[in-house]
């Protein structure tokens, strides 16, 4: 069975910086691609960046291109996200999702979710 457990969320102020941390388990993640999404109260959830497992290729949301950065480490199964130069409208629960195969930013065609963690970014 396979388990996506974020970690690393918080409160910060604006310019601040956090790391996420989404640990993966269940099966072989070789052929994945991993992403982050976020949801903001009252908005529907939102691409933020993914990764494919095996090649390392990394795609980002407009919105957040040059202030955050995605990789992961193979041998922990565990995949980041360094957020710099966060902003208030960062705010929002974060989530690591896992689909098979190919890149996407739609959310539906993720197969697996994390159970989020909570971002907040103070003016």
């Amino acid at each position: 069975q396979v388990q996506l457990v974020e970690s690393g969320g918080g409160l910060v102020q604006a310019g601040g910086s956090l790391r996420l941390s989404c640990a993966a388990s269940g099966r072989t993640f070789s052929s994945y691609t991993m992403g982050w999404f976020r949801q903001a109260p009252g908005k529907e959830r939102e691409f933020v960046a993914a990764i494919s497992w095996s090649t390392g290729s990394t795609y980002y949301a407009d919105s957040v291109k040059g202030r955050f950065s995605i990789s992961r480490d193979n041998a922990k199964n565990t995949m980041y996200l360094q957020m710099n130069s966060l902003k208030p409208e960062d705010t929002a629960v974060y989530y690591c999702a896992a689909k098979g195969k190919y890149y996407s930013d739609y959310a539906s065609s993720y197969d697996y979710w994390g159970q989020g963690t909570q971002v907040t970014v103070s003016s």
